[in-house]
């Protein structure tokens, strides 16, 4: 299984999960040039891609996925509440915790906790290995948690510092969405994870950092406390904003 997040932040987000057979994305928020320039320079077919999975409606997350989908004649999983005005041509409605198939790979989604209408993530097998993909979510459910130990990867969310968004110049009322249970993780909620989860995983990849209230180092630094002695143990990787451009792009084999 190879991860590679082709883009990741405000500006647009999209991942790609490759197995021995196919492939598939989770998201589609960038346009499809672009979208099918990062496939070209990840090394992956856009032949190759099964399908199209979604986590919430928001654009940063969808702002290609009606022409990539057609373009790439692919089905759009997503939730009832995601789907609802997205109106993808071809959809597969999923609800939380039911396994669905497509090609090689399995596909379970989780509830998160985002201001959206019903947003998710999701578990994603191929063969013997699986990845978690959980970003934009305020919080860390206990239900989150051991879905994280059975995969092999976790991507997950390590959007702010919180003295860099309070000192920083966002309105009052977006630090107060950004820090609510349906906002974003911070670093150190995302270290919290990990110090739970990181003995039982390979590698995990940060994801939607913040351009203005974060930095990749500071990122990397909390959650390597977390983590303590178990960073030495797994791959830890950073995942750029999609303005750091192709070349940067980060990729994890498991």
């Amino acid at each position: 299984m190879r991860c590679t997040v082709l883009a990741s932040g405000s500006k647009g987000n999209c991942i790609c999960i490759q197995g021995e057979n196919g492939a598939v994305l989770v998201d589609a928020g960038l346009s499809v040039r672009e979208t099918l320039a990062r496939l070209s320079a990840a090394g992956c077919n856009p032949s190759s891609i099964e399908a199209i999975l979604v986590t919430h409606e928001h654009t940063d997350h969808v702002r290609g996925l009606g022409p990539l989908a057609r373009r790439l004649g692919v089905p759009v999983y997503g939730t009832a509440g995601t789907l609802r005005d997205l109106n993808p041509a071809n959809r597969v409605t999923c609800r939380m915790h039911e396994t669905y198939h497509s090609g090689d790979f399995t596909i379970e989604p989780f509830p998160t906790s985002h201001d959206a209408r019903e947003p998710c993530g999701y578990r994603i097998r191929t063969g013997d290995l699986s990845i978690a993909c959980c970003t934009d979510t305020g919080i860390i459910t206990d239900r989150m948690l051991p879905i994280f130990r059975s995969c092999e990867a976790v991507v997950i969310e390590s959007n702010h510092c919180p003295d860099m968004l309070m000192r920083g110049p966002y309105p009052a009322y977006l630090k107060k969405r950004i820090l609510s249970s349906r906002g974003h993780l911070s670093n150190q909620d995302a270290a919290r994870c990990l110090q739970s989860i990181g003995t039982e995983v390979q590698a995990v990849i940060l994801a939607h950092l913040s351009e203005v209230n974060n930095t990749p180092d500071l990122a990397r630094s909390v959650s390597e406390g977390g983590l303590g002695l178990c960073k030495y143990d797994l791959k830890l990787a950073v995942a750029l904003q999609v303005t750091e451009g192709i070349d940067r792009m980060v990729t994890i084999d498991l």
